[in-house]
């Protein structure tokens, strides 16, 4: 969910950030009423590091808009190289002051009926871990629907203003109110309706929407009790800006909101250096625990639904490719907004009138994706490798190195061809093409075309292709 309180990207370069460690977590007291674990846990997480996420809008996603329509493309989505499937809030959403808006929730421990039923949604997640990917929900903790049961129940539970009227933190969002996350009641109901859904769905982690509002004592808290469910192996994604200390709470993923606006308006818009790329990386992981990663993207439901697809925001298809590239390989956990695969190139509403996807399949674009989500999942050195920059201006180029393997990925982000001088610490190494084309010779200059993108290796041996689609 959008949100105008992120830190500033100048901020973020700018200033220095403070060091980050994994902690081991708060000590679990309290006892909650879990209810019987459905299902068996699933055993097939991926370390954070290794993850492929992939972002479903339920409404979006089919005719259907519902739980089921989702089921018949799940084939598809594994077969893009995905191993996380995060889906969307499922549920029940405030009718008071209502504006159709997923992340007003009436109830924390229910299924929104416009998706389905808790069965429908067991056979969804069961079916996402019968072909081996995780199933993350998305967790709307920092404020609730003004007809939420706590409003009565609980007032306290909320944030008041000077006369004691509950406080909606965004007048632009009409239909929120702010919890407080001083009170320890709300704190011990939020982790209770939290731990609900790893017992009653058997999910295996959660996206915690403005991860900026709830309180590091919150999530402290939370974390902590849900790491305590050692049947189950979970994975964290915070979405928000204060990056100083979620990876000190527990999460190992963070969403990457600087990444997408260097790219676009600085580095493809502006035409400034592909080194800032390098600030960038340098500001985010400063101090941060080898295996914290960011998230990038090149869509998301809050970019798409407001901005446009990856072609309108990246100066065309070869432009988003190319800014998918950087996002995948040089320093993150890549993340597909549902559509983006098949390249389609419209908006994908997740409030207001619905409009389903056309999944008319993009031969083409679907085998690209494919192509390089594989070579990431077989590449340990492009998934924990050390980072080695050698931008120019004009093109990222780096080498992620682990051991004896070693990747060089060059990309031109520019919408016109671009000559690189290739230094001597990458010429003196033999490369072979990751795809089995012919790999150029890396001597002097290389003249790369409009958002051309090369990955080599040091090792001869060809990526798996998979050229089939839908």
């Amino acid at each position: 969910m959008k949100r105008t309180a992120f830190l500033s990207l100048l901020a973020l370069l700018g200033g220095s950030m403070q060091a980050r460690s994994q902690p081991a977590g708060p000590k679990v007291r309290a006892a909650y009423q879990d209810p019987v674990q459905y299902g068996k846990p699933f055993a097939g997480m991926p370390e954070s590091q290794n993850a492929t996420i992939y972002q479903v809008n339920m409404r979006g996603f089919s005719q259907a808009g519902n739980f089921q329509g989702v089921l018949a493309r799940l084939d598809s989505i594994k077969a893009l190289g995905i191993n996380v499937v995060y889906l969307m809030p499922i549920f029940p959403i405030g009718k008071e002051r209502a504006v159709d808006s997923p992340f007003a929730v009436q109830d924390y421990t229910a299924v929104n009926p416009e998706f389905g039923t808790l069965a429908d949604l067991r056979v969804l997640v069961d079916a996402i871990h019968t072909r081996g990917m995780a199933v993350m929900l998305d967790w709307v903790g920092n404020h609730t629907s003004w007809d939420h049961p706590w409003i009565k129940q609980h007032p306290e539970w909320y944030v008041h203003d000077a006369s004691g009227n509950i406080v909606n933190p965004i007048p632009a969002w009409k239909d929120i109110a702010q919890l407080n996350f001083e009170n320890p009641q709300l704190r011990a109901a939020m982790i209770s309706a939290l731990r609900y859904w790893v017992f009653a769905a058997n999910i295996d982690g959660y996206r915690f929407d403005y991860a900026d509002g709830p309180t590091q004592q919150f999530f402290q808290e939370a974390l902590g009790s849900l790491n305590s469910i050692r049947t189950h192996k979970l994975l964290f994604l915070a979405e928000g800006s204060a990056k100083k200390y979620f990876f000190q709470t527990g999460f190992q993923l963070d969403y990457d909101f600087p990444f997408i606006q260097v790219m676009r308006h600085d580095v493809l818009g502006r035409g400034k250096s592909a080194k800032l790329l390098d600030s960038l990386n340098t500001a985010e992981y400063q101090g941060a625990p080898p295996t914290a990663r960011m998230v990038r993207y090149t869509s998301n439901h809050d970019i798409n639904s407001s901005e446009g697809p990856p072609q309108e925001m990246f100066k065309g298809e070869r432009g988003a490719m190319a800014t998918f590239v950087v996002a995948a390989y040089m320093r993150a956990v890549p993340m597909i907004y549902n559509g983006q695969e098949v390249g389609y190139n419209q908006r994908v509403p997740f409030m207001g009138p619905r409009k389903p996807i056309d999944w008319t399949p993009n031969l083409a674009t679907t085998a690209e994706y494919k192509r390089l989500l594989h070579l990431r999942n077989g590449s340990e050195a492009l998934r924990n490798g050390q980072l080695a920059s050698y931008s120019s201006d004009d093109v990222c180029v780096f080498t992620k190195t682990l051991g004896r393997q070693q990747v060089l990925v060059l990309v031109n982000l520019r919408n016109k061809p671009s000559t690189y001088q290739t230094p001597v610490a990458l010429s003196a190494t033999t490369w072979h093409e990751a795809f089995g084309n012919p790999a150029p010779a890396l001597r002097g200059a290389l003249i790369l075309q409009p958002f051309q993108y090369l990955i080599l290796r040091n090792q001869p041996g060809l990526a798996t292709s998979h050229a089939s689609t839908n």
